[in-house]
């Protein structure tokens, strides 16, 4: 049966994308103590290309908000796997580390990180809301805008 959390990303007409293979040493996710930590999901459109882009450098803050949506979208798609399939399991969104790739003068980080901040609460409700750190940086995987990992309470 449908968690009512699978029913929530129907009714705002959320497809989870397919959870990508490791391109590297390291897993996708790991459950420990009742937490799951997610590795970092880097900003990727629908088809799963990736979301380049440099913040403040040709990409402002509400592009980098949509890119970091998508990693959020990654984020719940590898959870659910930790989950069973069973997102009705997540207790709670605990914390969110955001990656922007920002130039040097680029101050907006939080405004970038929240596209994927608000899209928590968006799906979980108050189980969504999180500690959260948003921080700028010279530079990302691929190219990429955004990266986002996560710490996830599940029952």
């Amino acid at each position: 049966m449908p968690s009512s959390i699978d029913a929530r990303l129907a009714e705002l007409g959320i497809t989870l994308p397919e959870v990508a293979a490791p391109a590297a040493n390291y897993v996708p996710w790991v459950s420990a103590g009742g937490l799951v930590y997610v590795s970092g999901q880097v900003s990727r459109d629908e088809a799963g290309a990736v979301i380049k882009g440099k913040l403040g450098d040709g990409t402002d803050a509400a592009a980098g908000a949509a890119a970091a949506r998508t990693c959020g979208l990654g984020l719940i798609a590898v959870l659910k796997t930790a989950c069973d399939g069973d997102l009705g399991r997540v207790k709670r969104v605990v914390k969110l580390t955001g990656f922007v790739n920002s130039a040097p003068d680029f101050t907006d980080q939080p405004k970038v990180v929240n596209g994927c901040s608000d899209l928590m609460v968006e799906v979980f409700g108050d189980r969504g809301r999180h500690a959260r750190s948003a921080i700028g940086v010279a530079g990302l995987p691929l190219g990429c805008a955004v990266e986002v990992e996560g710490v996830f309470e599940i029952a």
